[in-house]
């Protein structure tokens, strides 16, 4: 009876040290994740995969609508909600047509150029520097939709 438990016991610390080494390596690919680059350098004239920088047409920022391919409803769910469904910090709510008219009395532009750079309490690019102008601009967007 007793080999019987010194068995079980040793397959038991056994199977703990192999989860242990387990979550070691899903820690260690967590952390090599965070740690790598986002984004590579590309200077004029050097082959980097793209065409972007060839071309000269990236995203400049200026001019109307950010919309195209870029799904802006899921930049609003991901980087926008927590404020504009709350109304966190005075932020307009979505849905308030009359907070809302009163921002486009101003113009589109001008509320673009306070999204990207930031106004008042609100951070640029909403807190998600990674976001492009475009991104910004599809968010933007999606939330005036919603909110006429």
């Amino acid at each position: 009876m007793s080999s019987s438990k010194l068995i079980v016991g040793c397959l038991a610390t056994l199977g703990l040290t192999g989860l242990t080494f387990a979550q070691e390596d899903a820690s260690h690919e967590a952390i090599a994740k965070r740690l790598a680059p986002v984004g590579e350098l590309c200077l004029e004239g050097q082959d980097c995969g793209t065409s972007a920088s060839s071309t000269g047409g990236g995203d400049t920022g200026s001019g109307g609508s950010g919309g195209g391919d870029i799904d802006g409803a899921a930049i609003y769910d991901a980087v926008c909600m927590a404020c504009h469904d709350t109304g966190v910090a005075n932020a307009p709510k979505i849905g308030d047509t009359e907070a809302w008219s009163q921002r486009l009395e101003k113009g589109t532009d001008t509320l673009y150029t306070h999204v990207i750079e930031g106004f008042n309490a609100m951070p640029p690019k909403g807190g998600d520097p990674s976001l492009s102008d475009a991104e910004v601009k599809a968010a933007v967007d999606y939330l005036l939709d919603e909110s006429q």
